[in-house]
């Protein structure tokens, strides 16, 4: 389990890593990771909203 957080830890350092250099007019392929960093960013955001929504709408369903 530990290995696998490690994992998951360097792929977020190296996809923010290779945010900033494409941001710096780095190598094309740096420029593919900053992409993908970015939308997986988007997504659990939009993930996290979705769940928020969906936890204040049964909280309010209470009272």
């Amino acid at each position: 389990m530990i290995f696998l957080l490690l994992g998951v830890l360097a792929l977020t350092v190296g996809g923010c890593a290779c945010v900033v250099w494409a941001a710096r007019g780095g190598p094309r392929w740096t420029r593919a990771v900053a992409a993908v960093t970015l939308s997986a960013g988007e997504l659990a955001r939009a993930s996290a909203r979705h769940d928020r929504r969906r936890q204040s709408r049964g909280s309010s369903g209470d009272g």
